[in-house]
């Protein structure tokens, strides 16, 4: 007979080993499954962007001058045409001592000059009426030829010689008149005088097209130069949308590329994309990365009352629609993985793992459209890790539904 201390070794020796097998066996994967289902996938890439007008006026002065005070504001409408402000001629200088002396000595020096050209001019005058008088005398004699042809011909040249000398005579004296009229404008004009008078030469600077006062450059009145900004003017009704994307992303976008304009403070907008610039650009981003990007341009297609309070220079987010499809088998990008150049999933087969390998479509940051490898309905691991093998034990420790 089988003795009762024996049996209790046996029992014990019995649960070791069990316990021993239990522990030595290898244990399931515990995993989170996903089916794969038909739904709407869309490809986009978002991207903030900013408001800005397609066509901004910059008025500037066009000459020198005195600008007056402009009294527009911002935001204040106006025609093609308005007046903005006008340009005068600059002040005269206020003179010095010094300058004033010197002015005045130039004074006497032309009023001097004038009474010189006039006595010069009265003595010319004398001269030449002697040399009328002796001309028509030696005429009348020549008539009866009492003096010779030769001795007439040589009065005839002193009287047109005569003649020549008064008039150059009045001429100098006509200049040395405006000689002194100019330097007594110094004087006249100088900006401590107060008897300018009224300036009557203006420049009106008008509006180039109809819209808003966007900017004021410059308001207080005061000496500008040629080429001075002034205002700037643009119409906010004709807005567009500028994005800045990279340059990876810009080469899939093109003109026609359908937009959603988001998260600017009102409704949901559509836009169209009308150019991608040619040329990129260089940005540190805010992690200290250079990047190359592409600035795209967006056009409005909503109707104006749905971003009437849109103005320039707003923050705007734009997703540019690259793929949209109603009814697409997808799976999440979370299950796949690259295996020997091509991509692979585990799928749940009765508790076990299942390699699989698919062929891909098209993918956005979540989901992946699957033309060929699974099956709707059928469940995929998700975030497989590296404990996980063709045929591997698994244990579902969560389901996740899309």
């Amino acid at each position: 007979m089988i003795s009762t201390r024996n049996v209790i070794f046996g029992v014990v020796a019995a649960l070791i080993g069990l316990l021993l097998f239990l522990g030595l066996r290898p244990q399931p994967v515990l995993v989170e499954v996903t089916e794969v289902v038909r739904a709407p996938l869309r490809v986009s890439i978002e991207e903030e962007g900013v408001t800005r007008l397609k066509d901004r006026y910059l008025v500037s002065a066009p000459v020198s001058g005195f600008v007056r005070r402009i009294d527009w504001e911002v935001g204040d409408l106006f025609k093609q045409n308005d007046l903005l402000t006008e340009l005068e001629p600059l002040r005269s200088n206020v003179l010095d001592p010094r300058s004033r002396a010197e002015a005045e000595a130039r004074i006497a020096a032309a009023r001097s000059a004038l009474s010189a050209a006039e006595e010069q001019a009265a003595a010319a005058g004398a001269d030449a009426e002697r040399y009328a008088e002796e001309y028509q005398r030696k005429l009348k004699l020549s008539k009866t030829r009492v003096i010779s042809e030769d001795e007439l011909s040589q009065a005839r040249a002193d009287n047109q010689r005569a003649k020549a000398l008064l008039r150059s005579a009045q001429f100098a004296v006509d200049v040395a008149r405006y000689d002194l009229d100019a330097a007594s404008t110094q004087l006249k004009y100088s900006a401590a005088q107060n008897s300018v008078g009224v300036l009557k030469e203006r420049v009106p600077i008008k509006a180039p097209v109809s819209g808003r006062v966007l900017k004021i450059l410059r308001e207080s009145e005061g000496v500008v130069v040629a080429g001075t900004p002034l205002l700037e003017l643009g119409d906010p009704a004709a807005l567009e949308v500028a994005v800045d994307v990279l340059s990876f992303d810009a080469v899939q976008i093109s003109p026609g590329t359908p937009v959603e304009l988001q998260r600017w403070g009102g409704q949901l907008l559509q836009g169209v994309v009308r150019l991608v610039e040619p040329v990129g650009f260089t940005e540190v981003s805010a992690l200290g990365v250079e990047e190359q990007r592409v600035w795209v341009i967006v056009d409005i297609t909503s109707g104006a009352e749905q971003w009437k309070n849109l103005g320039d220079g707003y923050r705007i987010e734009a997703t540019f629609i690259l793929w949209d499809g109603d009814d697409v088998l997808q799976v999440p990008n979370a299950s796949l993985f690259r295996i020997s150049g091509e991509w692979a999933l585990f799928l749940v087969n009765d508790g076990y793992a299942e390699l699989r390998k698919v062929r891909l479509g098209k993918r956005n940051g979540l989901y992946s459209q699957v033309i060929e490898g699974v099956a709707l309905g059928e469940r995929v691991i998700q975030h497989p890790d590296n404990n996980l093998a063709d045929g591997k034990r698994i244990k579902i420790r969560q389901v996740n539904i899309r």
